[in-house]
């Protein structure tokens, strides 16, 4: 874990990965050499990055820049923990290979976000009965993954089965120590949830901060809508801090507070071709910057 914070981003603005045709005809190095050029040290993995580090360094290395980590989809409600290791290990290997600190995971066992027209509302939960055995593999899942140095940073995410703030607290109840949190600021607020006072309440387990904005007068023709979440990104329900509703200051003064070391990284989906990205990176890290730093975040 590095001694100071580090602002990175996400691939997503440039080229998404779950609606691929939105920015499908971006290199990869046009997405990299922005990302600097706006003023970021790292960036997440998305769909066009190589897979392994002896092609993916040399790429990263000629633009400046470092990988803070990658999305895994794990299947815990429907596989055991041998095999979600074995499948895992490639993704783990990479990371590890890459210096990465933190494993960016999601139970998308029937998830629905990545599905066009799929409404919200029909998205995944965990049965009562299956909490004690899904909270008890993602600890045993934690605990490999903390053995191979890194940390597990569970990502809620909408149209899965930990979206809302309630859900958030059952999984965190449930787990041990192991299972770190990634706080995603445009997540919560869409979920209906609150992200100071998720921040406040497990500010030292968490370990990654995606920071998205969110537009609220989208946000509510969406939800009235019942829409998809492919719809809402389209729509433009999420943006970079600083040009939606999202308050970070008092989130990122929490996480100050409780020692936070680790990336806060702009994360904010939207639509390419309507949302220049490099135009929007570049606004994302002049705002969050200037909340970090007056946050006392260094």
């Amino acid at each position: 874990m590095a001694d100071k914070v580090r602002i990175g981003t996400n691939p997503i603005a440039w080229s998404n990965d779950d609606m691929r045709e939105l920015g499908g005809e971006t290199p990869l190095v046009v997405c990299l050499s922005e990302a600097v050029a706006a003023g970021y040290q790292g960036i997440e993995l998305g769909h066009k990055f190589p897979r392994d580090a002896a092609t993916l360094t040399p790429i990263l290395e000629r633009q400046g820049i470092s990988l803070i980590s990658g999305w895994y989809s794990s299947e815990l409600l429907s596989r055991s923990v041998e095999d979600e290791i074995k499948a895992l290990e490639p993704h783990l290997s990479l990371l590890t290979a890459m210096g990465c600190d933190v494993v960016v995971w999601a139970e998308t066992t029937g998830c629905v976000h990545g599905t066009p027209g799929a409404k919200l509302s029909g998205r995944p939960v965990i049965d009562e009965a299956d909490w004690p055995k899904f909270c008890a593999r993602l600890s045993e899942i934690a605990a490999h993954v903390k053995g191979r140095g890194l940390t597990l940073a569970y990502h809620h995410h909408m149209g899965t089965v930990i979206e809302s703030e309630a859900e958030i607290d059952r999984m965190m109840e449930g787990t041990t120590d192991d299972v770190c949190l990634l706080l995603d600021t445009g997540h919560l607020t869409f979920a209906g949830g609150d992200p100071l006072a998720v921040a406040k309440r497990y500010a030292g387990r968490i370990a990654h901060v995606h920071c998205k904005d969110v537009r609220l007068e989208v946000l509510s023709r969406m939800k009235a809508a019942d829409a998809s979440f492919l719809d809402g990104v389209v729509e433009g329900v999420f943006t970079v801090p600083g040009d939606g509703d999202v308050d970070f200051p008092p989130v990122l003064k929490v996480m100050a507070d409780a020692g936070y070391k680790g990336w806060l990284v702009v994360e904010a989906e939207q639509d390419p071709a309507k949302a220049n990205p490099f135009e929007y990176a570049k606004k994302g890290y002049q705002a969050l910057s200037g909340y970090a730093r007056d946050a006392g975040l260094s």
